[in-house]
């Protein structure tokens, strides 16, 4: 089955985020691009959950309907942490199969910085432990490294990233089997690395 989908945005919760990204508006313009399925992105802001939790539709098996568009419940998380001596910029997205998990994810999350601050929080939490958190909640979410080549905040980046997935995740690199393209590169470049030839590569639009 082939469908487009678009799986990290933002809200108007995140900064430096139009106002219109909300719903409605998104919703329309899912409808004008031919999207089936919109990653809702920023569950972990409470305000954009309640709106949610409020207008989405559930379908009962883990997707959501909003105006004749499919959702799923996603949000980026910030982690910035040192691990042997260096400092360590990644940014995850978060897939979560109910409001249910949501709750529970941001419950513990919440202990660890503020998730009211910005649509996509910022953590000092190494990116593993957030991977930990997440699956030991719920092992039917997905944990996906976003724009992974991007210099400053990903997984690979060149300034504050890792060579190797093994290294940042361990042991529970594994549990991973999708990696976000980003604006920094392509699936025709990723494909040139054969380490990441086990991972399905999906390109969003990080749209603000």
């Amino acid at each position: 089955m082939e469908f487009i989908a678009d799986f990290h945005i933002h809200s108007k919760y995140s900064r430096a985020t139009s106002k219109d990204m909300d719903l409605e508006h998104i919703a329309h313009w899912a409808k004008l691009k031919g999207i089936t399925l919109m990653g809702t992105g920023d569950f972990t802001h409470h305000l954009w959950l309640e709106e949610l939790h409020n207008n989405l539709e559930d379908l009962g098996n883990g997707l959501f309907k909003y105006k004749g568009v499919n959702f799923i419940l996603t949000s980026e998380i910030s982690s910035i942490y040192s691990k042997k001596g260096k400092t360590y910029r990644i940014h995850n997205i978060v897939f979560a199969p109910s409001f249910k998990t949501v709750h529970k994810i941001n419950e513990v999350l919440a202990r660890y910085g503020n998730l009211s601050s910005d649509g996509r929080p910022i953590l000092g939490l190494d990116a593993k432990d957030i991977a930990r958190i997440v699956f030991d909640i719920d092992d039917t979410c997905m944990v996906v490294p976003a724009h992974v080549w991007t210099p400053w905040f990903s997984l690979f980046g060149s300034m504050s990233g890792f060579n190797r997935i093994e290294d940042c995740f361990e042991e529970l690199s594994p549990k991973l089997f999708a990696l976000e393209t980003g604006l920094s590169s392509d699936p025709a470049m990723n494909w040139r690395v054969s380490a990441l030839d086990r991972f399905s590569l999906i390109s969003n639009s990080d749209s603000h």
